[in-house]
């Protein structure tokens, strides 16, 4: 028997960060009540995590946020390709790519794109929206200890303004708390992967000249590449204020001490070209890339999130992305475990889904480092070989071959070579413009609060999900595309069937995240309900 709490909630949020921020968004759309705890007194200073990939954005566009955040981050929206120079005086250097979506293409496949939003400025975002739904914020309080029992976990919370300490009572906790988590710490959970791979000092500082050498090359980032003032340049508002990542060795000894601010401005200076540069440094943090992976993410009933689980190189923002789809993936898993349409063991499956996206993503993001000789980061033999190519089948096709997913092929590759999104299970379901009661929206837009059957109107599929529907607490919507139906294609000639794979007389069921659960090619052998309902039971581990 567990003692008196002082607090109880479905789920406790331990880390208040983009992550845990972000479970607690996806959380609250949900209805799911739950605590946050943050240790430190506010949302993040520095600007930092300033990538945003298309699949995060397609995330909070479904959450409503997508226009503040692209408000938060209007001052960068013309910053798109990544520059490597010796220094930024004259025309020298090469840019590693100038456009992030070159030709429109990405509009096959996201009703949305990339956004350049940095950590200080995106974190407010989520905090306003997470406080507006079922969850409830608490900063300056920190996690002291918790244990564990069959029934749930008793956390002790310290409120660091007070030194009061209370107790929460939670069915699950979620440890969004960071690369040195406790949590995990206090499981003894392991790591794999090759450890710490660089170190650099960030530099935030001011500079009203800067931006005449600079010109009109809007970048998102510029690798210096002095050998004795090498370093990497970020605009934060393209006129005055920016950010400078300088490599620092303390595995030669070298301290943050020796990082004054003379020796940075000479740094600066000489890594930009000018040598009288107007250079004010306002702050500085130190940092360490790594790659590591939790060994699980998971122990009863307790699960990891964003840096606790995994630690990635910072080039390309893999990182902060994978760990808002961890938040994203487990959150309507818990939603429906607590709401009691999915089993306990529903909840196995995020260990064996984002696990292995971690390994991939986290490779790739050390193999991406090497690509852009990062500063700082002179990789042992082996790390990051074999990586080279394009990014957005990494961020937007990898798909989960073992999960809850039900007929995905264990034999194809976890990141695809190319883009191939075409409603395979376990993949990211297609995007398509289709209009329902005159509006224009994407299939996108369909999925988040329950299970969605795609089919055509009124076919045994359509008719069996309506039943189970209206019988079953299974929280499940059945969509009719094609005349007549509930959904009609936006332009003339668009296929819904070929695009997800299957024909008129067939069905998709896809996951309240998006990802295809389940697919039949044909009608159903059978009895359709009794089929679906099988399939219905695999996926969320009923009995």
């Amino acid at each position: 028997m567990h003692q008196k709490t002082d607090h109880q909630v479905p789920v406790l949020v331990v880390g208040g960060s983009l992550v845990g921020l972000s479970m607690s968004l996806f959380l609250g759309r949900l209805g799911v009540r739950h605590l946050l705890v943050e240790r430190h007194s506010g949302t993040s200073i520095h600007p930092r995590g300033r990538g945003n990939n298309v699949r995060t954005m397609e995330l909070f566009r479904k959450a409503g946020i997508e226009p503040d955040i692209r408000a938060a981050a209007s001052l960068l929206a013309d910053n798109h390709g990544i520059l490597q120079a010796p220094t930024l005086v004259g025309d020298a250097g090469d840019w590693l790519f100038k456009e992030i979506d070159p030709g429109g293409g990405l509009a096959r496949f996201s009703p949305t794109g990339w956004c350049l939003c940095s950590q200080n400025d995106l974190e407010p975002v989520l905090r306003r929206a997470a406080e507006s739904l079922a969850g409830e914020l608490r900063y300056f309080h920190e996690l002291e200890s918790f244990e564990q029992d069959p029934e749930g976990v008793t956390a002790y919370v310290r409120d660091r303004d007070s030194d009061r300490m209370y107790t929460v009572r939670a069915d699950y906790l979620v440890a969004a708390d960071g690369p040195r988590s406790p949590v995990r710490g206090r499981l003894g959970i392991g790591q794999t992967g090759p450890g710490d791979l660089f170190a650099n000092v960030s530099i935030t500082f001011r500079s009203k000249l800067l931006a005449d050498t600079v010109g009109d090359r809007r970048f998102i980032c510029c690798y210096l590449t002095d050998p004795e003032a090498d370093g990497a340049l970020l605009p934060v508002d393209n006129k005055e204020r920016w950010v400078f990542h300088a490599p620092w060795h303390p595995e030669r000894g070298e301290t943050l001490d020796e990082f004054t601010e003379d020796r940075l401005t000479r740094h600066i200076r000489r890594a930009v070209g000018v040598p009288d540069l107007d250079v004010e440094i306002t702050g500085r943090a130190s940092w360490r890339a790594a790659e590591r992976v939790a060994e699980r993410y998971a122990d009863r009933r307790v699960l990891l999130a964003g840096d606790s689980a995994h630690e990635m190189s910072p080039t390309g923002a893999f990182g902060s992305n994978t760990g808002i789809q961890d938040a994203h993936n487990l959150a309507w898993k818990l939603a429906a475990v607590l709401d009691g349409w999915a089993g306990p063991g529903l909840l196995d499956s995020y260990d064996a889904e984002r696990r292995p996206v971690a390994l991939a993503t986290s490779a790739r993001a050390s193999a991406r480092s090497v690509e852009h000789s990062h500063p700082g980061f002179a990789p042992a033999p082996g790390i990051g070989a074999n990586g080279r190519g394009g990014i957005l089948n990494v961020v937007l096709g990898y798909r989960y071959p073992k999960g809850a997913v039900v007929g995905a092929d264990p034999e194809q590759p976890l990141v695809p070579d190319g883009m191939n999104l075409t409603g395979q299970p376990g993949s990211r379901a297609p995007h398509l413009w289709l209009r329902q009661a005159g509006e224009r929206i994407s299939t996108l837009d369909l999925y988040e609060r329950s299970l969605v059957l795609l089919s055509g109107p009124d076919t045994p599929w359509h008719r069996a999900a309506r039943r189970i529907a209206d019988t079953e607490r299974v929280r499940l919507e059945a969509y009719g595309i094609g005349t007549g139906g509930d959904l009609v294609p936006d332009a003339a000639g668009t296929d819904w069937a070929r695009a997800h794979g299957t024909t008129g007389d067939g069905a998709v069921l896809v996951r309240p995240d998006g990802f295809v659960a389940w697919r039949s090619e044909s009608a159903a052998h059978g009895d359709a309900e009794a089929e679906l309902r099988e399939v219905l039971r695999r996926v969320l581990r009923t009995r």
